[in-house]
């Protein structure tokens, strides 16, 4: 996909305009488009919700690609710029990746094409790094995830004198969209995945995708209270609260936001529906998205 692509819709993407009565509602009624390859988005949703409940909010899970872990870049590339393509058709204002894998792979060419506010994911490996006492943490990641520049530049950047272990988790996120948290190969991979880093005494220990916070309570049982466990969503909706209110795109504080539900997998659509309704902790309606 090209930027062209984009650029026909002129209309849908300015947010510094000077504000007016118009404006202003036009504001109110406009989204927050929020995907990921599946459900595991559902982390960083949750929070922009809890912290933001006047906005307006759209969720597309790119199911019928899930997960993007073992994925190309070139194919990732093209379904982020899809996806954002049809939520800036559905109104957005500003776009959050909430996507470990999607955003090492995907933002920045994403952010040259469009003007809109887009916020990506990125593990907490500074904030790990800087209180780490046994100077080891480690991160858990997709396998997309662990080979890309990016992310090993990130990690470079913040590791001086810390000790970084990189553990790429095949099929944890595979589990999670098909809603077997609970089930026996869950706990196994679990148990595969951090027994290792335990024995080599980190303290600290980085969901890198997030799908995995889902898995928090049962990661934190395995690995006991002196290894901390840290997540990404709130740093990612301190961000996009920070961006609508640079470009006064923030809702008025008196509106009541609401949420819609979209999928590519339209195929999965009631399976789907139950394991979202399930992480979300409430009832869900899931629409089909062509994608």
């Amino acid at each position: 996909m090209t930027s062209n692509r984009f650029k026909q819709q002129p209309t849908a993407f300015n947010p510094n305009q000077p504000d007016n009565t118009k404006q202003t509602q036009g504001k109110s009624a406009k989204t927050i488009g929020i995907f990921d390859s599946g459900v595991g988005g559902l982390s960083i949703a949750k929070c922009i919700r809890q912290h933001l409940p006047q906005e307006q909010l759209v969720y597309v899970a790119d199911s019928a690609y899930a997960p993007y872990g073992d994925k190309k870049v070139e194919l990732i590339t093209e379904r982020v710029n899809l996806i954002a393509e049809q939520l800036i058709r559905l109104n957005a204002k500003a776009l959050v990746i909430a996507c470990n894998t999607a955003t090492v792979n995907a933002i920045d060419q994403l952010r040259a094409q469009i003007s809109l506010p887009v916020i990506g994911v990125e593990p907490a490996i500074k904030p790990a790094a800087q209180n780490s006492k046994s100077k080891k943490v480690a991160i858990l990641v997709t396998s997309a995830t662990a080979k890309n520049q990016r992310f090993l530049a990130l990690v470079e950047k913040y590791s001086a004198g810390v000790e970084v272990f990189i553990q790429p988790c095949p099929g944890l996120v595979e589990l999670i969209e098909q809603g077997k948290l609970n089930s026996r190969q869950c706990h196994a991979l679990l148990e595969e995945y951090l027994f290792p880093l335990m024995a080599q005494g980190i303290d600290s220990l980085v969901l890198g995708c997030t799908h995995y916070p889902f898995l928090q309570e049962k990661i934190q049982l395995i690995t006991g209270k002196d290894i901390k466990v840290i997540e990404t969503a709130s740093p990612v909706t301190r961000e996009l609260k920070r961006q609508l209110e640079k470009h006064r795109l923030s809702a008025p504080s008196c509106q009541n936001g609401n949420i819609r539900f979209f999928s590519s997998a339209g195929h999965l659509k009631a399976d789907q529906e139950q394991v979202i309704s399930k992480l979300w902790q409430g009832p869900v309606s899931l629409e089909s998205l062509a994608l």
